[in-house]
């Protein structure tokens, strides 16, 4: 869904927006008329996606920090540097997170916490810091990036699936929680995607991941780009408390 102005006027926040489903996330919402503060983990790839932001588009409005997200402090500082730029915030997606496939036989207990504080914490601290703005200036959006694995699980790394059930849980109850202040919160749980990680497998290896996803293919950013667009648009407004699956219906 591009150029459509679905965000038109509109100002985002999206973490772990410099790669992979986030940097697609900022793309299509740039293309549809958001301003967008992306977050990233180190000042050098905040510069670079925005460097090949502005380098497809000049006109494109967006600007980026580079918090730590398990730091709350830090988070609330880059929400309020945000504000000041923009003068509001209507949407964050929480989109940073990291993965593991340790087996619990030798799941050293330091990595278990790591990813639940960044998967879990760094979910939390953005909401807590931009939720007294969302409700003073009206209403707004927050969206989550969960998983598939957060209804299935995964047979090793239980801490990401771990992490993604939180998320379920967070966004059904601040969805609850936050209606009365006209903020929506959703989620979305991506399949298989061709981030990264799996562009960098054997085409046989991709094969076999396809044939177990009725659609018959693994998903692009774009796919779960376009399900963050349609949730933080008005199309949405009467849609909270979902989880909502982009995965080409794959069988676990």
């Amino acid at each position: 869904m591009n150029n459509l102005n679905l965000l038109k006027d509109k100002v985002a926040v999206v973490t772990g927006g410099t790669r992979g489903i986030g940097f697609a996330i900022v793309k299509t919402y740039l293309k549809n008329g958001a301003k967008v503060a992306l977050f990233g983990s180190r000042e050098e790839t905040v510069n670079k996606a925005i460097s090949e932001l502005k380098a497809e588009n000049p006109n494109y409005d967006v600007i980026g920090y580079f918090p730590k997200l398990t730091d709350y402090k830090e988070v609330e500082s880059a929400i309020l540097r945000v504000k000041e730029v923009y003068g509001k915030i209507d949407i964050l997606v929480n989109n940073a997170g990291v993965s593991a496939r340790d087996s619990i036989f030798n799941y050293n207990p330091e990595d278990f916490d790591k990813t639940l504080s960044l998967n879990v914490n760094g979910v939390f601290y953005p909401i807590r810091a931009v939720v007294s703005l969302m409700k003073e200036q009206g209403g707004g959006v927050i969206l989550n990036t969960s998983s598939m694995v957060g209804e299935y699980g995964q047979p090793a790394g239980v801490a990401y699936p771990t992490s993604k059930f939180a998320v379920n849980g967070m966004t059904k109850s601040l969805a609850r929680e936050l209606g009365k202040d006209n903020i929506r919160v959703n989620a979305v749980a991506p399949g298989v995607t061709r981030t990264d990680m799996v562009a960098a497998l054997p085409a046989p290896m991709v094969e076999a991941i396809s044939k177990n996803i009725p659609l018959g293919r693994v998903g692009e950013p774009e796919d779960v780009a376009n399900a963050f667009l349609f949730l933080a648009s008005d199309l949405a407004s009467y849609i909270t408390g979902v989880t909502l699956r982009v995965d080409g219906a794959t069988m676990c």
